[in-house]
């Protein structure tokens, strides 16, 4: 054989073994209605409030039950602490400025398995106009298969930020500048 063909052949290989990859890779799209983005923080020295943010939105592609990216995003305008007067205030400019920053959005760039069922993924955290890279260590939760619901697969995380790290600085004292993030995601098998 020469030393042509059997460069030909590896290429050969080389892209059958990449296209048999690619066809192992799943799309997931977030299901919102059993996805959560919980936060916390702390109230003039207090007392903690919560929130939350509905309608979670992404997709996930996953190979196997092994992550391999992760794309989420949230309108600000959903933000929801069960008390209306001060959800219009945070969608104000005073914090979220939901008019001008509508989205927040986390896109991964890389996804480390680092035990049976846990992953480091390090990606950018957008949010109020600026983006940031962070590092977050995800659980899988678990997956299932339903005739109704199809197959499933979920995903938690509990992370903390700085908000003035994204420009949010109005108020920081009376209002904590950390922010405590729970997020799960569940999302189905498209």
């Amino acid at each position: 054989m020469n030393c042509r063909m059997s460069i030909a052949l590896i290429v050969v290989a080389m892209l059958g073994i990449n296209a048999v990859a690619a066809l192992a890779a799943d799309n997931y799209k977030v299901d919102p209605a059993h996805s959560m983005i919980v936060f916390r923080i702390n109230h003039m020295n207090t007392s903690n409030v919560y929130g939350r943010f509905n309608g979670v939105a992404g997709t996930l592609v996953v190979e196997g039950d092994e992550p391999v990216s992760f794309d989420a995003q949230v309108q600000t305008k959903n933000v929801d602490t069960a008390v209306e007067a001060r959800d219009k205030h945070l969608r104000s400019d005073t914090f979220f400025n939901a008019e001008e920053f509508p989205t927040i959005s986390f896109k991964s760039k890389s996804v480390k398995k680092t035990g049976d069922k846990t992953y480091e993924v390090t990606g950018d955290l957008a949010l109020h106009g600026v983006t940031k890279s962070i590092t977050v260590s995800i659980d899988r939760i678990g997956s299932s298969d339903s005739p109704q619901m199809g197959h499933r697969i979920g995903f938690e995380t509990v992370f903390s930020i700085k908000r003035s790290d994204y420009g949010m600085t109005n108020m920081v004292g009376p209002v904590g500048d950390e922010v405590k993030l729970m997020v799960n995601l569940e999302a189905q098998k498209q």
